[in-house]
């Protein structure tokens, strides 16, 4: 009896599990398509170009170089550093590379809080009409911001660039790191353009239109992940995000699994936070106003709680095993096999994924194949780091080190 009811409730859930899959499945082959481009636009936006940063010595230079050596006129955006709780040459280094610095008032315990005040005093002074945001250790292609005036030009409130890496064959994690931004780019973020939804800004190489803030009374996101957060409330405003992927960034991707887990916990704490203040608002605007682009975020918003439900079947439908076929040497001899075949089924099908995004990329697929191989061990970490985050979130925002110190140069010169 026990294991029937096991079984059902194991069906019952695998079904909602496969519709959500399958959902996201077929929304991904459109990012198959031929990417979509905007009309090449005269320069008419000017740019406030705004880097929060926190002992970013190493490598903020190199970003505020590759911003200097834009194809864009130089007369129309600046570039401001936004020094927060640093106790190295970060505003120094900033200076002399010809940024403009904004020292920030009280305690700023993460990048939100300073984005906040870069925003009030930028729509204060109303010289720029839109605001660009990179992290510290990026480095920008030469035709970014005049991809985003294209953008802008069309229409596009918000909008995301494409996050490339800077070192993707460093590490098996950078690896890893990096095909999930290729992913994420091709098979969410350009699957959506093509469909008309709401691509996700993804923390760095964003562009927002000062319209926009206004009519959200500023930069207020209050998560760990402002950028999910931010997500949620262009959509709530009425506003999709729209994806460039002319506009390319390089991102600098952790090393050790350690880094990774501590900016994964934040990242899914962020994610978390974000289900609990906008979940319940983006899935009734979606039934109220039958808006597909509500419910589309929504369901990415539950992610979480997806990841949790899919390990949950996982151990019900071996206990229902388990209950079904007795405790018997054969019984348990099957459920063992059952669940190897499951685990190889999903590395396989993970690895062949991640090939799959590093030659969609045009990526050497040379020194990337621990990257691949170890995928699914990446991703199956993130049900850990979910597990943790439900019991215990995190509570502040700690920065991951950067030291990949490349100029645009070294990384063209680079067998990429």
């Amino acid at each position: 009896m026990r294991g029937t009811v096991l079984f059902w409730l194991m069906t019952a859930g695998g079904l909602l599990l496969a519709i959500y899959s399958l959902y996201f499945g077929v929304i991904a082959l459109f990012g198959l398509r031929r990417r979509p481009r905007y009309p090449a636009a005269a320069p008419k936006t000017c740019f406030a170009v705004v880097i929060a940063a926190r002992n970013e010595e190493a490598v903020i230079g190199n970003l505020i170089d590759s911003l200097f050596a834009q194809r864009y006129p130089r007369t129309m955006f600046e570039v401001l550093v936004v020094p927060n709780n640093c106790t190295d040459a970060t505003e120094q280094v900033a200076r002399s590379h010809g940024a403009r610095i904004l020292r920030p008032t009280g305690a700023v315990k993460g990048k939100g809080e300073a984005l906040r005040q870069a925003t009030d005093l930028l729509l204060k002074e109303g010289r720029a009409d839109a605001i660009c945001v990179f992290d510290a250790d990026n480095l920008v292609d030469p035709d970014f911001l005049a991809r985003m005036n294209d953008a802008y030009c069309a229409g596009a409130a918000a909008a995301q660039g494409f996050r490339d890496s800077k070192n993707p064959r460093q590490s098996a994690i950078s690896g890893c790191y990096s095909i999930c931004y290729w992913m994420l780019s091709r098979f969410y973020n350009a699957a959506r353009e093509s469909l008309g939804l709401s691509s996700l800004i993804g923390g760095s190489g964003f562009m927002v239109s000062c319209a926009l803030l206004r009519r959200l009374g500023g930069w207020n996101t209050h998560t760990l992940t402002e950028d999910y957060e931010f997500s949620a409330q262009c959509v709530l405003a009425g506003e999709r995000v729209r994806f460039v992927p002319d506009a390319i960034i390089f991102d600098e991707q952790p090393l050790t699994f350690r880094q990774s887990w501590k900016q994964r916990r934040r990242w899914t704490t962020g994610s978390l936070q974000g289900l609990q203040i906008y979940g319940g608002r983006l899935l009734a605007q979606a039934i109220s106003e039958k808006r597909m682009i509500s419910f589309d975020l929504w369901l990415t918003f539950l992610s979480p709680a997806i990841q949790m439900a899919a390990a949950v079947a996982g151990v019900l439908g071996t206990l229902a095993m388990l209950l079904w076929a007795a405790p018997t040497p054969l019984g348990l001899l099957l459920t063992v096999a059952a669940a190897a075949g499951s685990v190889l089924v999903s590395a396989v099908a993970s690895s062949a994924a991640a090939l799959a995004a590093v030659l969609l990329h045009r990526h050497p697929a040379q020194g990337m194949a621990k990257s691949i191989l170890s995928f699914w061990l990446f991703l199956a970490s993130w049900l850990a780091i979910t597990f943790v985050s439900l019991l215990h979130r995190q509570r502040s925002w700690d920065p991951i080190p950067h030291t990949a110190a490349l100029t645009l140069d070294q990384l063209a010169g680079q067998d990429r």
